[in-house]
């Protein structure tokens, strides 16, 4: 299917002389799938999805905060409001009635999207880029002749408001959701020669030579509980964004662009190995068909940068958090609300980010959360479906439903212990960067308040064991006492608010009780077949295939169990994960999740088979998004994105257990390759290669004073750092 039918030159492979970047998505037709196939470009708080048709070019955009919904006392979660679109410009060249030699292309190293075509004698180009410095979305389209672009350019909203075109060719619209938040959106529209005149809510253009389009939109939406979550007019800062974007030359938006995204994405670099020129001639809708034949590395390290490139797109300081679908949407009903869920998603979402040294990025995570946990507590502490061990509603601390949107509300069922689940993100921030003064103001006062919520609330068993009451294994059976994905979140919670403490050298006394609580906890068992037990009675299913694996939390992305520690109940793990299996209901997000663990049970072939279930047609879509195959029509989902970029840092790289693994679960399949700036808990930075699955060098780089055990299989050396010092050792963990 393409757009519009027109004529394309179908050609197998790239132009003569036109070689892909390893780093680049790229496809011979315009996007006909809709989200599935078009390009997404973002700058954190705004998003664009490129369709690039040649004669109907369609730009859909986003802002993270336009949502609808309130507090929803109640928990309905039809009533908890969407993710809205924002609009969409169209751009109509009535005069290219055929195309050839046509390619459109997302650069993932300087984050620009590119559409080329022949039509008519002329070469067109188009640029498209998404500025974080400048807040706007930025498109420019060129031709290798004067006058080519001739056509009819038009803005719409989502919601049925009135077009405002301006004699300076500044096209807006505004409104009011029926929460009361406003919006706005403002396109300037510069064009280069030719003639171009307003025609009712669109600017027809003749014979240009050259349009530059500068799109702004904003919320009145603010992160604050005391003031209902809206603030002032988004009209001022929004013109001066657009006006002062339209007054920069192009050249210097440009490299203002790729300057501020190169600093972040540049940081981590990965090679796998290369790909045949014949697969790599490809575009990536065909390399993606082939992948499960293998023999594609470079396939591999583009969906591991794909993660890193989508998280730097939709989760910047300033923004909101990555939804179900990242920040694009072309729906006011999207599918499940395009809303944050706690029995996965939104954690998934951030699993990379601190091993694929993109700790900014984790920012929105904690500012929404921060500024949700105010109506968290009073709707935890109100709701009488919330019902503690007594029978009683909490009087303190707070939890979650399965589903929440940004103004207070939550949608669905209670589901225990998500509290524990979101704060392991705050925890493994300040493993990661050793910044106290987020442990000290944000992370270590709500750890320590859900410490206390649930040494309070822990029931207790006859032979003295503690269990989390009438807790629930997502999405997965019934509601009931010591369910162990409850008990393993709990037990982490716990774990790092002692390490916390220690860290912050405070609060000895309630250390001391929350390390006595934890160590009363029922710890999952071994079941009659080798399982692990999802719940405390021996009843796992091993023809069971369901796609959550939340019993083995304590695998990944929790530490309670480990190779070194706790084997017997590794093993158990994994007989589990194998059962499970690759049927049933799994869909795109339980790959990476699988792998993960896979990866901590020290499975390098075991992870890869998992990956590599990614590329099938029913787990991700044309563009590389993950998909939702198993439900009618499919729909993308983006948190399986993210999950495989952390499932494969955690093959090449762990740091979990007072130490430094590395290449812990390396793949047959990735016998040489190389990855740079890993990071590892600690406040460590690690480069490694390898060749013919062995490794043959590392470079670890401290920014203070550290002690470290690294190890590479049964091998182990005790280092110790000086601030800002480098280490470098060949395979056989030598200093060199």
């Amino acid at each position: 299917m393409l757009a519009l039918c027109l004529p394309w030159t179908a050609r197998a492979v790239a132009p003569q002389g036109d070689a892909p970047s390893p780093l680049t998505l790229w496809y011979l037709q315009p996007a006909a799938g809709g989200m599935n196939e078009a390009l997404p470009i973002g700058n954190g708080r705004m998003g664009a999805l490129l369709y690039g048709g040649a004669a109907d070019e369609r730009i859909v955009f986003n802002e993270s905060s336009l949502w609808t919904g309130d507090k929803n006392p109640g928990g309905d979660y039809g009533k908890m409001g969407s993710y809205q679109k924002f609009g969409e410009i169209d751009f109509d060249q009535p005069a290219i009635y055929s195309a050839t030699h046509y390619r459109r292309d997302l650069d993932l190293a300087s984050s620009t999207a590119h559409v080329r075509y022949d039509a008519n004698g002329v070469t067109y180009h188009r640029e498209y880029f998404a500025s974080n410095p400048a807040q706007v979305i930025v498109a420019r389209y060129t031709a290798d002749r004067p006058g080519a672009y001739t056509g009819a350019l038009s803005l719409a909203g989502a919601h049925d408001e009135k077009i405002a075109v301006s004699g300076a060719h500044r096209m807006t619209f505004s409104g009011k959701l029926s929460n009361g938040m406003a919006y706005e959106a403002q396109l300037q529209v510069i064009v280069d020669g030719g003639t171009s005149k307003i025609d009712g809510s669109t600017i027809s253009i003749d014979r240009a030579s050259s349009v530059t389009l500068i799109l702004g939109a904003a919320t009145n939406y603010v992160m604050d509980y005391a003031r209902n979550y809206q603030g002032g007019d988004p009209h001022p800062a929004l013109t001066q964004q657009v006006d002062a974007a339209s007054q920069s030359p192009y050249d210097t938006l440009r490299r203002r662009h790729i300057a501020d995204y190169g600093t972040l994405f540049q940081r981590v670099s990965l090679d796998l190995g290369k790909t045949s020129s014949d697969r790599r001639a490809l575009p990536t809708d065909a390399r993606k068909i082939l992948a499960g034949q293998g023999d594609d590395p470079e396939l591999e390290q583009l969906l591991y940068q794909y993660g890193r490139y989508l998280l730097l797109s939709c989760s910047r300081p300033g923004s909101l958090p990555s939804n179900l679908q990242g920040i694009w949407n072309d729906s006011n009903t999207p599918p499940w609300s395009s809303d944050y869920h706690t029995d996965l998603n939104i954690e998934m979402d951030y699993w990379p980010v601190e091993v694929a040294n993109l700790p900014e990025c984790a920012e929105p995570l904690f500012d929404l959360v921060d500024s949700q946990i105010p109506s968290w507590r009073v709707l935890t502490q109100a709701d009488p479906e919330y019902k503690l061990a007594s029978g009683a509603q909490p009087t303190m601390g707070w939890d979650t439903r399965a589903s929440f949107n940004v103004t207070g509300g939550m949608g669905w069922l209670w589901i225990k212990t998500t509290n524990a689940w979101l704060l392991q993100s705050y925890w493994e921030h300040y493993a990661f960067t050793g910044d106290k003064e987020f442990l000290r103001k944000r992370a270590y006062p709500l750890m320590k308040e859900i410490c206390q919520f649930w040494g309070a609330e822990l029931k207790t068993l006859p032979d003295g064991r503690l269990v989390v009451p009438n807790g629930w294994s997502p999405e997965h059976g019934s509601f009931e006492d010591g369910v162990s994905f409850n008990q393993e979140l709990v037990w982490d919670l716990f774990t790092n608010d002692i390490a916390a403490s220690k860290a912050l050298d405070i609060d000895a006394d309630d250390r001391a009780r929350i390390a006595a609580l934890r160590d009363k906890l029922l710890t999952p068992k071994i079941g009659h077949w080798g399982q692990l037990q999802e719940w405390v009675e021996d009843k796992d299913d091993p023809n069971d295939h369901h796609r959550h694996t939340s019993h083995l939390i304590g695998v990944y992305p929790g530490h309670e169990f480990s190779v070194q520690e706790t084997p017997a109940i590794m093993d158990a793990a994994k007989v589990s994960l194998l059962h499970r299996g690759n049927i049933g209901d799994v869909t795109e997000w339980v790959y990476p999740w699988r792998a993960a663990q896979f990866a901590r049970m020290r499975d390098g072939d075991g992870a890869d088979r998992q990956l590599t279930q990614f590329f099938a047609a029913r787990n991700s879509c044309v563009n590389l998004f993950g998909l939702l195959g198993d439900v009618t029509p499919p729909v993308m989902q983006i948190d399986g994105n993210f999950g495989v970029t952390a499932a494969m840092s955690e093959m090449l790289l762990q740091s979990q257990n007072d130490g430094i693994d590395l290449l812990p679960a390396l793949p047959m399949s990735w016998r040489t390759g190389s990855i740079t700036g890993l990071r590892a808990r600690g406040g460590f930075v690690v480069d490694e290669s390898w060749r013919s699955g062995a490794l043959k060098s590392v470079t670890v780089h401290s920014a203070a004073s550290a002690a470290l055990t690294l190890r590479y299989k049964r091998k182990s050396v005790a280092l110790t750092f000086k601030p800002g010092q480098t280490i470098r050792l060949d395979g056989s963990l030598t200093r060199q």
